[in-house]
């Protein structure tokens, strides 16, 4: 190997183990708060694009985590901005981490990118820029890759809280 080829690929070891690390400590924090609440769950963590992914999983019927959850997503934001900030205390690193709880943020993606491929399609059909509802950053980001794939581009308008995508012509 190249001398190159070599710290790229401690770069990118150093990158997972420090991923790592803010799976475990969010994980750490996360178990302290189900305790708190007495709640039940399983804390699954991994790696997904360039991020730690951490779900709380039930291990139940699920009802208690859907409180987790909270009005379209709410509690869940808050909830991933705190464990975010925990990360941060201890690592001194701001965190992109990203949480799932009970399967919310899993079944949304879905969701968002059936939205997005049905968006780009109409703007096929019809050569007009659909605009869509506001979104948060998350599911802006989902619509985007969607669109993407359909091979569109997209861009977002708007200031918090009412950011939206607009998908437009190619």
């Amino acid at each position: 190997m190249t001398e190159g080829t070599t710290s790229a690929a401690a770069e990118g070891a150093d990158t997972l183990s420090r991923l790592e690390q803010e799976g475990e400590i969010a994980a750490d924090y996360l178990e302290g708060l189900l305790d708190i609440a007495d709640l039940d769950g399983d804390i699954d963590m991994d790696v997904e694009a360039d991020r730690a992914a951490v779900s709380i999983i039930s291990d139940s019927s699920g009802r208690d985590l859907q409180k987790l959850v909270g009005r379209d997503g709410e509690v869940l934001e808050a909830l991933q901005e705190l464990t975010r900030l925990a990360v941060h205390r201890e690592t001194g690193d701001r965190s992109r981490l990203m949480l799932d709880i009970a399967g919310y943020r899993a079944k949304k993606r879905t969701e968002l990118s059936e939205l997005g491929a049905k968006a780009a399609a109409d703007v096929k059909n019809t050569s007009e820029p659909v605009k869509l509802n506001p979104m948060t950053p998350f599911e802006r980001k989902v619509v985007h890759d969607a669109v993407k794939a359909a091979g569109l581009r997209s861009e977002s308008e708007g200031e918090e809280p009412q950011r939206f995508v607009v998908v437009l012509p190619a």
